[in-house]
């Protein structure tokens, strides 16, 4: 059976025990709601590592909407109960207390040279900087030698890859590759609360990208971008 910790105490000890051992420890953050590309994630720190630690804790501080914090999925059981095949170690499922026992505001200056500016940032003010605050506080509890991140994050990862190098922190990020759904969809968390048409036609979006990929040795990239666009708001998205 998997060890579950609530306690960073608890989870300091265990690890100090084993890291005095020589064994690698690996660790996969989550936010629960579990898929296969967690899955795949935990999978392959366990080729990689001695021990692995997964995480399961809904943060708080990245959530600038705070309906979508209520309404996010909370199934720590079933998350359990998927991870017991992988032969993972621990799962770390801390409270909010537990995670920022001086306040939610402590650890949030981190700079994160203006890359939450854009692209998803601009659009969600403050999230960045609470995943960056959630993962340095997560990396200081568990001390992992690597991290493991999915690619389907791009700017996530970007931004903690530049955290750990500016704050050097000894932990080697590995960013894993997408896995998708049937229809092309990136698997996430959130895929659950989309209505059934409405996750089937997005997957419609992945496959536009590839459309447009396959375009660049022919086309401007002015007529791609019309391609591209025509073809999703001609959509039923």
């Amino acid at each position: 059976m998997v060890l579950i910790i609530e306690k960073s105490t608890e989870l300091t000890e265990f690890i100090a025990k084993h890291k005095g051992l020589g064994n690698t420890i690996g660790f996969v953050p989550t936010m629960g709601a579990l898929h296969s590309g967690h899955i795949s994630l935990v999978k392959k720190a366990k080729k990689e590592n001695d021990l692995v630690i997964v995480s399961i804790f809904v943060n708080p501080t990245q959530f600038n909407d705070a309906k979508d914090l209520d309404k996010y999925p909370r199934t720590l059981e079933s998350d359990i109960l998927q991870l017991i095949p992988t032969k993972v170690d621990v799962v770390f499922a801390p409270n909010v207390a537990e995670i920022y026992p001086e306040g939610e505001n402590k650890g949030a200056d981190i700079d994160l040279g203006r890359l939450d500016q854009y692209m998803e940032g601009a659009f969600r003010p403050g999230h960045f900087k609470g995943v960056a605050q959630v993962v340095k506080r997560l990396l200081d509890i568990v001390k992992p030698d690597k991290l493991y991140m999915g690619q389907k994050d791009f700017q996530q990862f970007t931004i903690i890859a530049y955290m750990i190098r500016s704050l050097k922190i000894n932990t080697e990020l590995v960013v894993c590759r997408i896995i998708r759904e049937a229809n092309g969809l990136a698997m996430s968390s959130r895929n659950e609360r989309l209505t059934a048409p409405t996750r089937e036609a997005a997957g419609l979006i992945y496959k536009t990208l590839k459309a447009a990929k396959n375009k660049a040795s022919k086309n401007t990239p002015e007529e791609i971008s019309a391609y591209a666009m025509k073809k999703l708001n001609d959509s039923t998205l």
